[in-house]
């Protein structure tokens, strides 16, 4: 009877120690898909995580953005500036620029991808699968504002004249500025991480937050 005992405990530690390691495996991969987002990817330029990589592609396309705009009198000036735009946001469409050759889109792409994936992993904590959806929304809100702004730069590329120009680089301005900080759509008075709000600031504080959360460096 004892020995039948002996073996139950055996038994039941053999399996908290399992489902023990089990967990610890899976906290680790969503830990590691964070750190993809924040820290580091095997792609991106100086090996940076995804998000900081579209962060730094976006203040570039904002500078640039706003000295398209300056001078809206000036096609050759607007056309010049909207192509470097272009290069930081995709550079699949222009091969050369002053972006980085990685772009916000491939960077806010890859960061929704993986921040989800996080929260999708077995074991994954609350604060990971709250954070994920701020992160991803608003990562997928900078994608959008992304294609608008390619869809801008085309059409600012074969335009004829400086007054058919003008008006496009203004709302290509206006997507530009915001890539990094996104806009208060609903008129609430702040910028949440909502659908057609949240920029790449606002991913970056989640997933700061989310990373704090789980006790990441």
């Amino acid at each position: 009877m004892q020995r039948i005992a002996t073996l139950s405990i055996i038994t039941f530690a053999t399996i908290a120690l399992i489902s023990g390691a089990h967990l610890t495996a899976e906290q680790g991969a969503g830990h590691n898909h964070i750190g993809h987002v924040m820290d580091a990817w095997n792609d991106t330029p100086d090996g940076v995580g995804l998000l900081p990589a579209a962060v730094e592609e976006a203040g570039i396309a904002a500078q640039h953005a706003s000295l398209a705009a300056k001078d809206p009198s000036n096609l050759d000036s607007m056309k010049r500036h909207t192509a470097h735009v272009l290069h930081a946001v995709d550079p699949t469409q222009i091969e050369n620029g002053p972006g980085k050759g990685y772009g916000v889109k491939q960077g806010a792409e890859g960061a929704a991808k993986h921040i989800q994936a996080a929260a999708n992993t077995d074991g994954a904590s609350d604060a990971i699968k709250t954070h994920a959806t701020h992160v991803a929304t608003s990562a997928r809100n900078t994608v959008a504002r992304a294609d608008e702004i390619v869809a801008l730069a085309k059409k600012i590329a074969m335009a004829t004249s400086a007054s058919a120009a003008s008006s496009l680089v203004a709302e290509l301005n206006t997507l530009a500025q915001q890539l990094l900080p996104g806009t208060d759509a609903n008129g609430d008075g702040r910028t949440g991480w909502q659908e057609g709000e949240g920029g790449l600031e606002v991913a970056t504080t989640h997933a700061n937050i989310m990373k704090k959360a789980e006790g990441l460096p």
